[in-house]
């Protein structure tokens, strides 16, 4: 019988794998729990769950989650809060500051905190829990965002039963921004129960088909794959197939307005400073400075299922190392596509290195195979095949 040396040292046999694969279809047999995909999530809308007016655009519905829309009236406000036992409006009456009007655009000034109702809300009890997050181009614009609701203690998160409106809190925290009603910096996925892979799961998963390759194309061995709660990844601080200097960025400290309505329009080098790789693939990031990376590795998001990135562990230091965590079914495609890094370091310098564990993907199954992945022509997907890749609105 053949065997092969697992990265403990213990040896695993055909047999073994097998019983791994085995494994892996019956946990994709087991649909009760599971997030809510393309489909699922339209039918919520038409059954009137969620409404909006105007009405929600088949445009915001994604292979696992929906975008959320600003709606036309913000607050300037003293500070952030969590409502747990009162509605936000009634928080709103004695937090805000001044209120100003969306319809044409409105500028929010870095550093400083707004609210911001949604245009969707929940007209129906929310038959599950669902989870918000910021979208791609929302964390790489270091633009802060939490999603709030009625008398809830959390922030991200809508519980089930919930009949309301949605409130999103942002921060600009490195550049001015120009939002207008209608965009979207947030997303939310609705979820059955637990749907999280355990890493018996994720392992069974990887033996099936790699979820990770190197800069070459090539699959990631499972033996040479961490797995520690989710997929651990690194960052890349060297140059290689598709990284040619730079190799990360940081933000500028006095800028001009970015106007998010416009896409491919701002000069990058206006806003941000370029990263050069460094001569011993190490570099120090400072304390409160926005950084821009790009994963070591590839990864392989597969279409009956659907990820999060995390921070890798807060014992390796302060360090926000991502906004925006969503990847929805098909990120990546058949050949893997790097993760892009928003990094903010806190209370000291910290030095990285090349390939360096940074962060893991927490993987979730889905109740369904969603109707359209990530990169399918009916989706905006800007992101698919990026490598080192600002936001969509500048030229880069």
């Amino acid at each position: 019988m053949a065997t092969c040396k697992l990265r403990d040292g213990n040896v695993a046999t055909d047999c073994d794998r097998k019983q791994e694969i085995a494994a892996a279809g019956r946990y994709r047999e087991a649909v009760s729990n599971g997030i809510l995909v393309y489909q699922q999530i339209r039918a919520l809308i038409e059954s009137g769950v969620l409404q909006s007016t105007p009405g929600i655009s088949p445009a915001q519905i994604q292979p696992s989650s929906l975008d959320l829309r600003l709606a036309t009236r913000g607050y300037r406000v003293r500070s952030g809060f969590l409502p747990e036992s009162v509605r936000v409006s009634d928080r709103l009456e004695s937090m805000t500051l001044y209120t100003f009007d969306l319809t044409d655009g409105a500028v929010l000034e870095k550093g400083h905190c707004y609210i911001i109702p949604l245009l969707e809300r929940i007209e129906k009890p929310l038959p599950c829990p669902a989870r918000a997050n910021p979208k791609s181009s929302t964390g790489r614009l270091d633009l802060f965002t939490r999603l709030l609701v009625d008398r809830c203690g959390r922030f991200e998160t809508v519980p089930q039963g919930y009949t309301g409106p949605m409130f999103l809190e942002i921060v600009p925290r490195s550049f001015p921004v120009r939002v207008r009603t209608g965009l979207s910096l947030c997303q939310i996925r609705f979820a059955e129960g637990k749907s999280e892979l355990s890493d018996e799961e994720l392992r069974a998963e990887y033996l099936r088909a790699p979820l990770l390759f190197d800069d070459h194309g090539r699959p990631i061995p499972i033996e040479q794959a961490r797995i520690d709660r989710g997929l651990c990844m690194g960052v890349a601080l060297k140059n290689d197939r598709d990284i040619s200097d730079p190799i990360g960025f940081t933000a500028r400290r006095f800028t001009s307005i970015v106007d998010t309505a416009l896409e491919n329009a701002h000069d990058a080098d206006a806003f941000f400073e370029p990263i050069l790789e460094p001569r011993d693939g190490r570099m120090i990031v400072e304390p409160e400075e926005f950084y821009i990376f790009a994963s070591k590795e590839r990864v392989r998001v597969p279409r009956h299922l659907a990820a999060e990135m995390a921070a890798y562990d807060v014992g390796i230091g302060e360090l926000r190392t991502n906004y925006a965590g969503f990847f929805d079914n098909g990120f990546g495609g058949d050949k893997g596509t790097r993760a892009v890094l928003e990094v903010r370091p806190h209370d000291v310098p910290f030095l990285l290195e090349d390939g360096q564990v940074f962060f893991k993907l927490a993987f979730f199954r889905t109740l369904q195979d969603p109707e359209v992945v990530y990169g399918d022509k009916r989706l905006s997907s800007h992101y698919q095949g990026q490598s080192l890749k600002l936001s969509k609105h500048f030229r880069q």
